[in-house]
């Protein structure tokens, strides 16, 4: 293997335990939730769903959970 190669793997592995590093801007998952799948994205600071609960309380399960898998990697809620 290229010597240069193993270097960046190295290096990549370093920034992916280093979550700070990034930040999530725009994005688009399908949620395998209990029931349904559901569409998350977050656009803008903001999180959007398909669910019905979601739509009425402007935030869900499905989306609580991305917030929680991406602590430091995408801003802070407002909403505690």
């Amino acid at each position: 293997m290229d010597y240069g190669l193993i270097g960046k793997i190295e290096k990549a592995k370093r920034y992916a335990e280093d979550r700070k590093r990034f930040r999530f801007d725009k994005f688009e998952v399908t949620f395998h939730g209990d029931n349904n799948e559901h569409h998350v994205g977050f656009t803008e600071g903001k999180f959007h769903c398909d669910c019905e609960f979601f739509i009425t309380h402007q935030r869900c399960g499905h989306s609580m959970a991305l917030e929680i898998l991406l602590k430091d990697m995408i801003p802070a809620s407002e909403i505690v």
